[in-house]
């Protein structure tokens, strides 16, 4: 499963890192994310998407929703 909306919506295990998604966001200008083939590079990049569209219901209940305050929208382009 590579799709966080699904992940959240169907009440699967969800091993919460989003307080290091906020960092990696809020610390960083750029970012090269770089692992090894079937470590979760793209519920990460889907989460990353989420987060940027400022899908708030999505992260009810996460670390990363005590974290941020504005959740503004951003333009993502996902290739």
């Amino acid at each position: 499963m590579q799709s966080f909306e699904d992940v959240r919506r169907t009440n699967r295990v969800y091993v919460d890192k989003t307080a290091l998604v906020w960092d990696l966001t809020q610390s960083y200008k750029f970012c090269y994310l770089s692992r090894p083939r079937r470590f979760g590079k793209s519920m990460l990049v889907d989460t990353l998407r989420c987060y940027f569209e400022g899908r708030r219901e999505l992260f009810d209940g996460l670390a990363i929703a005590e974290l941020e305050t504005e959740w503004r929208k951003h333009p993502v382009l996902h290739f």
